[in-house]
């Protein structure tokens, strides 16, 4: 049995600038956490698989396509492959966000800005 804890998973700088760590990865999925300070934010990009996110702590604006929403912890969101997507913390609080990329992408997400 292999067991990862959020408390130990290594802690580092994607793509994006912003903490995340790897928490799962398998051919069927990647499960990561993200660690959003006050004042950070995704860039936009697109994924080339599905992918739902579940607000662990904090709020937060989620953008997908055309659509902005303000979210708080314990939300769920869909987003659809191909479509451009990004996370603001406009908050003075943490916003921590496990991702979950369904299958597990084997091209890279496109980034947009």
């Amino acid at each position: 049995m292999k067991t990862v804890h959020i408390d130990e998973a290594e802690v580092v700088k994607n793509p994006h600038g912003v903490k995340s760590q790897k928490l799962y990865t398998s051919e069927n999925a990647s499960i990561m956490h993200l660690i959003l300070e006050p004042g950070e934010k995704l860039r936009q990009h697109i994924t080339p698989v599905d992918v739902f996110f579940y607000v662990l702590e904090g709020k937060g604006i989620i953008e997908i396509g055309d659509e902005k929403k303000e979210v708080k912890k314990g939300t769920t969101i869909d987003s659809p492959k191909g479509i451009m997507h990004c996370w603001y913390n406009e908050s003075t609080e943490i916003l921590r966000i496990l991702v979950v990329k369904v299958p597990f992408p084997t091209e890279p997400t496109q980034l947009l800005n």
